[in-house]
């Protein structure tokens, strides 16, 4: 293993110590997509190192160190993890340098930031599209905010504060409280009819409109609720044109994409641009409007037909789905195969092979 801020050879021991982090990026040689991302490894380790980051870099091939990638649990390649703590946080963003330090020095710094005056709370805020915070004293509550951050951090950041840094205008019913604070407003948690805390931070974890990766649409995918996509032709993305004020629908996300080759490969057809779709990952399903949107009643009607069951929904999970998807995923795989022939052993050159 090597270092990618000074390239010396990491030790195994040194990768499992609980008094060092270390972001690790397990590779195998044959894989292409992880020689791909090497100048983007050295990056990271160069912007980390130049800010006096505590976070140390590494590269592992997971082939000659089996043994660790199976204490990591390695399924496929490019794998990144970070270890602090003696914890493991598997990354699942996309593989840019920007995302992948940002990744780091949340993990690396407190589980939980205290936002000491309203100076820092309105500075906070600023920076980020999505905040949570826990408002009051100790309790069980924020004991379950604390786990709940434990497991969450790779995902989003996690502050506290007292009542008086939060600006009066923000109206709580009662503390201590939970509060998501994103696109201008703000939603405090209800136990009673938001149900766990961990499932409703997933569910508000995302801004109300924003632009979407495939990694962000299966994280809010497994938030549980519904995903109403805008697909547009990248030379006309206009967000302002396209964000209605659909706050007041709380159980979908809403966002847009560009192009529409990732989602015509999700409902193995082909969708023409520009459009709007409503997926449901949880069941692999989909809709689709059943006339042009226009106006913003018309989609709204529209979202009110998904929710009442009066749209069909196309694709699913069923067994003859299943089989449609073995049988698209396997004409895909006979497409590209001539690009792995320059490997030694092209037989054993996925790019997802698991240890």
């Amino acid at each position: 293993m090597k270092c990618s801020k000074c390239g010396t050879k990491i030790k195994r021991s040194i990768v499992k110590s609980t008094l060092l982090s270390i972001v690790l990026h397990f590779y195998a040689p044959w894989c292409r997509i992880c020689k791909e991302m090497d100048p983007t490894w050295h990056r990271i380790g160069s912007e980390l190192k130049s800010v006096g980051s505590p976070v140390n870099v590494g590269k592992c091939d997971a082939i000659a160190n089996a043994g660790l990638a199976k204490e990591f649990k390695v399924r496929t390649y490019p794998a990144i993890f970070m270890w602090k703590n003696d914890m493991k946080y598997l990354y699942l963003g996309p593989r840019t340098a920007d995302a992948i330090v940002e990744f780091a020095n949340r993990v690396s710094g407190p589980l939980i930031r205290p936002l000491t005056s309203l100076e820092l709370f309105q500075h906070t805020l600023s920076r980020h599209d999505v905040m949570f915070v826990y408002i009051g004293a100790s309790s069980l509550l924020k004991s379950e905010y604390s786990s709940v951050a434990q497991e969450m951090i790779v995902s989003t950041f996690f502050f506290s504060a007292s009542r008086d840094v939060v600006p009066k205008a923000v109206s709580l019913p009662a503390l201590p409280a939970v509060v998501v604070f994103k696109d201008g407003a703000y939603f405090s948690y209800n136990e009673a009819s938001d149900g766990s805390l961990k499932a409703w931070i997933k569910r508000e974890r995302f801004s109300n409109y924003a632009k979407v990766d495939n990694y962000m649409l299966y994280a809010m995918g497994d938030s549980g609720k519904l995903i109403l996509l805008a697909l547009l032709d990248d030379a006309n993305v206009s967000q302002q044109n396209l964000k209605y004020d659909l706050r007041s629908v709380r159980n979908i996300h809403f966002g847009f994409m560009e192009g529409n080759e990732y989602i015509n490969g999700l409902i193995m057809g082909e969708l023409q641009l520009p459009t709007i779709v409503m997926l449901n990952l949880s069941t692999d399903s989909y809709f689709l409007p059943p006339a042009p949107l226009e106006t913003e009643r018309h989609l709204l009607d529209f979202v009110d037909q998904v929710l009442d069951g009066r749209i069909q929904a196309h694709g699913g999970n069923g067994v003859i789905q299943r089989v449609r998807r073995f049988i698209y995923d396997t004409k895909g795989m006979l497409l590209v195969l001539p690009l792995y022939t320059s490997w030694p052993n092209a037989a054993d050159c996925p790019h997802a092979g698991a240890v």
